[in-house]
Parts: structure tokens; C-alpha cells; sequence
């Protein structure tokens, strides 16, 4: 039995925010995103050092599903694709920034011990 009194919905919603943002990758690219309001896909992988062409493109796709970030398709010759986040991306940053702040505090400051 737990010590922590919460309820089932509750912990399902936490967990459901964290399949949904969680991972290696996704806080960044959402990060960055929302730094840029709109970039390209070189772009992004050149500001996430460490992440393959395959793994950009699959989170991107998966973002996307999910409804926080906008795929803008330009009919151009070389054709050009912007990333952008949606509202419902827009809304989660300041989520993204309470834990960034978070790792501020306790991670970078050594408080936090791996």
C-alpha cells in the first residue's frame, strides 16, 4: 500500500501527461519549437545535437497525432515544411518551464544526487 493519498484519476492524468511529453527527446523538441514559434526541420536537428534524422521525424509525427505541434506544408520548389506548436502545445510550455526551473534549483545545484 502506498503512503501517498491520491487518487486514481490523478495519477492516471500525471502519467498520461507523461506518455504524451515524456522521453529523451520530446520536452526538447517542444522547447525549442516554442523558442522559434515556427522552424524547419534542419533547423530543429541542428538545435538537438545527439538526434537522428529517423527519431526527429518519428517524434515529430507523433507530436503532431497528438495535437501540440502544426505541420505547415509549403507548395514550393525545394518544398518546405515549418513546425510550429498549436495551442495545445502553447499551454504545456509553461510546464516545460517549472521543470526547467526545477532542474535549475536541484539538479544543476548539485541538490539533487544521481
Amino acid at each position: 500500500m502506498s503512503r501517498f493519498k491520491r487518487s486514481e484519476e490523478t495519477r492516471c492524468n500525471v502519467v498520461e501527461v507523461v506518455n504524451l511529453i515524456g522521453g529523451k527527446w520530446k520536452p526538447h523538441i517542444l522547447w525549442i519549437i516554442g523558442e522559434a514559434e515556427t522552424i524547419r526541420f534542419g533547423e530543429l536537428q541542428r538545435e538537438i545535437p545527439g538526434i537522428t534524422r529517423k527519431v526527429l521525424a518519428k517524434h515529430l509525427d507523433e507530436l503532431e497525432h497528438d495535437k501540440l505541434i502544426v505541420r505547415t506544408v509549403y507548395q514550393e520548389v525545394p518544398p518546405r515544411v515549418d513546425y510550429s506548436l498549436t495551442d495545445l502545445g502553447r499551454a504545456i510550455q509553461p510546464v516545460l518551464q517549472t521543470l526547467s526551473d526545477w532542474s535549475e534549483e536541484y539538479m544543476v545545484s548539485g541538490k539533487v544526487v544521481s
